[in-house]
């Protein structure tokens, strides 16, 4: 397996991120799903360079508290 540069990949893919005017992106850490050449499924992972582990699993974690709950930055009409 070599290592690829997944910047291309990503937009090839349509992803797109909600950020506002002045935001400034310092990490990241993508999962992808990928199809093998035998037809079997598996994931991959790629990161910034410089990502310490410590901050990897946090955004991890709250990526995954995101997807299973939901997330807004200002307070619910419902409270």
């Amino acid at each position: 397996m070599a290592d690829q540069k997944v910047g291309q990949l990503i937009d090839a893919l349509g992803v797109e991120a909600d950020l506002d005017e002045g935001d400034l992106p310092t990490d990241a850490f993508v999962i992808l799903k990928v199809i093998k050449k035998d037809g079997t499924v598996s994931l991959a992972s790629a990161r910034s360079e410089g990502l310490d582990w410590i901050t990897r699993l946090g955004m991890l974690t709250a990526a995954q508290s995101i997807e299973n709950s939901g997330y807004t930055d200002t307070p619910s009409d419902d409270t």
